[in-house]
């Protein structure tokens, strides 16, 4: 099932799309918590305004240099291990919410990317036990400031400005990562096309490699790479993330 958040009367809400009568089946609270409880009320999609569907009270785990043309096109090989680091979550958006190009950067860039979100505490968690914690699925946009992820030492600067992690439109709970096509359109031009059996390692590989590390805890969202195709966008753009089977993911751009 696809599971939104919205704003609803100003009011913040959770629901599962009901995708043939165009409406949200409301739930009672958080299902990442309450489970999928519905009420007997149905909202329009209409009248609500889409929100990231996750905001993760705790952390964003991103990984790098997952896809090998990728890593190819930014000049490197995919790494012996993981690339790790992490995106604070003050950087979500939802759908429709701008990113905004910081004054520091002159050289911003998109990257479309398959999100997981953790459903449970998870620590030390086998490959072959990782679906027992992960909620769902959604789209992620990592945006990068690549001229400061070059000039830094570390990432955190270059990942982590507010509004440099769209996600959504909703959270599929029944998705498989194995496979997929995973693109990216600026202003409804094709920069990339991959898919998700491109990825050097799985969502199963990651969730044990990051849980080695740090509990992963319910609404961390993990991002697990990019294809080849990534480059810049500029005030007025329109950037859309795509995942077969998930949806499609557009934010527009606008300099601060």
């Amino acid at each position: 099932m696809k599971i939104a958040r919205f704003d609803y009367q100003n009011q913040l809400a959770y629901g599962i799309l009901d995708e043939e009568a165009n409406e949200y089946v409301k739930l009672f609270g958080d299902p990442l918590y309450t489970g999928f409880e519905t009420t007997d009320e149905r909202i329009p999609f209409d009248d609500a305004r889409l929100l990231a569907p996750v905001i993760p009270r705790s952390k964003v785990v991103a990984f790098g240099r997952n896809y090998a043309a990728h890593a190819a096109e930014m000049g490197g090989e995919v790494p012996g291990e993981p690339l790790m680091f992490l995106k604070p979550n003050t950087s979500i958006i939802g759908p429709g919410h701008p990113i905004i190009l910081p004054k520091q950067s002159q050289n911003v860039h998109y990257e479309a990317e398959l999100a997981v979100v953790i459903g449970q505490v998870a620590r030390n968690v086998p490959a072959a036990d990782a679906h027992q914690v992960i909620f769902g699925y959604t789209v992620g946009n990592d945006v990068t400031a690549r001229d400061l992820q070059r000039s830094d030492d570390q990432w955190s600067r270059a990942k982590g400005f507010d509004s440099f992690c769209p996600l959504g439109p909703y959270i599929e709970t029944e998705f498989d990562p194995s496979q997929g096509a995973i693109g990216s359109q600026v202003n409804d031009e094709t920069r990339q096309v991959g898919n998700l059996n491109q990825m050097e390692r799985s969502v199963a590989t990651l969730i044990e490699y990051a849980s080695s590390v740090f509990t992963l805890l319910p609404g961390d969202v993990l991002l697990t790479g990019t294809p080849e195709g990534v480059g810049q966008i500029v005030d007025g753009d329109e950037v859309t993330c795509v995942i077969e089977g998930i949806g499609a993911l557009m934010n527009p751009v606008v300099a601060a």
